[in-house]
């Protein structure tokens, strides 16, 4: 017997664990974020071929389900391409922590002194069709500063983004 998805409680339990993950996000170190990034990085390269792997799935559901040139294009998944997430991660880790940045600070006539503090967020949600690379591209951005992420990626680059999210996963761990 096929046991039915409840979708209203699998939501809510998604939103709770990315709410939690996102208070412990949001006092992360800034070189715990860069190193998580790092490892994150190096795991999705080590993970390449199974990537790859995973991504010929979805190129032959794409093919069958009569995806254009272009949003077949979108959806492959190479070494180079690879290269690209791998760098993207690594671009992201080496950017300033934009957490505690002060914004703008100034004095009220009356004497309080005002900042203006980037801030966490908290949870983020991104969805995105055919393009298997906003897995990485969305966690990174999210993780370096400080927001927990729910990611929902099109049925088209199930497979590939599977993949790179247990990659990703990997390496943060």
């Amino acid at each position: 017997m096929t046991e039915t998805m409840n979708i209203p409680d699998l939501m809510a339990d998604i939103g709770a664990r990315a709410k939690a993950a996102a208070r412990i996000l949001a006092i992360a170190t800034p070189q715990a974020k860069t190193d998580a990034l790092v490892a994150a990085a190096d795991a999705v390269w080590a993970a390449r071929s199974a990537i790859i792997d995973a991504n010929a799935k979805d190129m032959a559901f794409g093919r069958d389900k009569g995806l254009s040139a272009a949003m077949l294009d979108r959806l492959m998944l190479d070494e180079e391409r690879i290269k690209g997430i791998v760098k993207g991660l690594k671009s992201v880790a080496a950017q300033d922590d934009p957490v505690g940045a002060v914004l703008e600070d100034w004095t009220q006539p009356t004497g309080i002194h005002i900042r203006r503090v980037r801030t966490p967020l908290g949870v983020i949600g991104v969805i995105y069709e055919s393009r298997p690379n906003v897995t990485a591209d969305a966690g990174a951005l999210c993780l370096k500063a400080g927001n927990a992420v729910i990611l929902r990626g099109g049925s088209e680059s199930f497979h590939s983004s599977t993949a790179i999210h247990g990659a990703l996963q990997s390496g943060l761990e």
